[in-house]
């Protein structure tokens, strides 16, 4: 079984990756950094300097309906952010 589900697109994690050579994965819960450090590394082929990692508390979400207001929330999830070493980037875009 994988440990990372899908990495983080979205443009504040483009400018940071460009910035720091930092990347965001979305990974299980049981994973624990070392275990993100080989996954990432086997997969890309980097050199992983570092690894944060959090857990992401799902929002809390409303929706008005003719019943009346529904209240609901998002799935909690973990973050891993990666620091990769400064000479490699990640090419998220190269097997589209």
């Amino acid at each position: 079984m994988s440990i990372i589900i899908k990495p983080i697109i979205s443009e504040k994690m483009t400018q940071t990756a460009e910035k720091y050579n930092r990347y965001g994965f979305m990974v299980t819960r049981e994973a624990t950094k070392p275990e993100i450090k080989r996954e990432v590394e086997a997969v890309y082929g980097v050199k992983v300097v570092r690894v944060n990692t959090l857990i992401q508390r799902g929002k809390v979400q409303n929706r008005n309906t003719k019943a009346g207001v529904i209240t609901g929330h998002k799935n909690n999830f973990k973050k891993a952010y990666v620091f990769v070493d400064k000479d490699q980037k990640i090419d998220f875009y190269s097997n589209i």
